[in-house]
């Protein structure tokens, strides 16, 4: 076992800088994990997760999502595993990234879920946390995303919102403006690894893109594809929407690598 230093990026055909999200290793960002060349592809897992790896010229870099909630400061270990039994530890020093944060005052009543909604969205978000650690060996067959939706980007991925002084999650997505019947399209292709109706997100799809890459579509008005589904890269999938708990018809857009959400504009054009 041996401890170096950390870097990133994914597998087979050897894939160009600009075909690359943007990455930095801060909360919500993506670390670049250089891996060095190897015969064989490397597996590579973080916190118990696999990581996506691919080629970039000779070399194999991974590319590691890191989660809101990790501190700066702090380091993560990439365990990495090169097929012959051996494997080595990398570290990634995480480093600061301050969003925005909402100071907002309700009636109480809406800030405290009843009782039969807390256990609806307890066993939901079980239920999404096991869909999200999917990992397809595949790899995806592009790691830059198009937009699923036309319409206004929010910057508002990592705001952390309080309720009466109150801490609500940080948002871990993109809104996109757009009007109610939309047509949403898939932002790469992938497979259908969820689809529902989730108490906060409303009507919800999932895409699983290989090795550990998804997205995630919300508050869709119609869902136009099914669990298991292989859909292209722009084909639709549904409509914008506003179900769920939002004020008026938006897209809510995630992306995780190794079951981290990360900032979709690193994906964007």
């Amino acid at each position: 076992m041996a401890f170096l230093g950390a870097a990133l990026l994914a597998p087979r055909e050897s894939i160009g800088v600009e075909s690359l999200p943007r990455t930095a290793a801060v909360p919500g960002g993506i670390a670049r994990i250089p891996l060095g060349p190897s015969d064989a592809e490397p597996k590579a897992s973080v916190k118990g997760n696999r990581v996506l790896v691919t080629r970039e010229g000779a070399d194999w870099i991974a590319l590691v999502g890191i989660a809101l909630d990790v501190k700066a400061g702090s380091r993560l270990r990439l365990r990495v595993d090169r097929g012959d039994g051996n494997f080595s530890l990398l570290r990634i020093d995480v480093g600061a990234k301050k969003y925005a944060s909402q100071h907002l005052r309700v009636p109480q009543e809406q800030v405290e879920l009843p009782a039969r909604q807390l256990l609806r969205y307890e066993r939901e978000q079980v239920h999404l946390r096991k869909v999200l650690a999917t990992f397809s060996d595949a790899p995806p067959e592009a790691l830059m995303l198009r937009q699923p939706a036309p319409g206004t980007r929010s910057a508002t991925f990592g705001l952390r919102r309080y309720f009466n002084g109150e801490s609500r999650r940080p948002h871990n997505g993109m809104d996109i403006a757009a009007s109610e019947g939309t047509p949403v399209v898939a932002a790469a292709a992938g497979r259908v690894a969820d689809a529902g109706d989730y108490l906060f997100s409303g009507n919800t799809l999932i895409l699983d893109h290989g090795q550990g890459l998804l997205s995630l579509y919300a508050h869709l008005k119609t869902i136009q594809a099914k669990v298991g589904d292989s859909v292209a890269a722009g084909a639709q999938i549904g409509e914008v929407g506003a179900t769920g708990r939002v004020t008026g018809p938006h897209l809510h857009f995630s992306v995780y690598l190794n079951a981290a959400a990360v900032d979709p504009a690193l994906f964007l054009p």
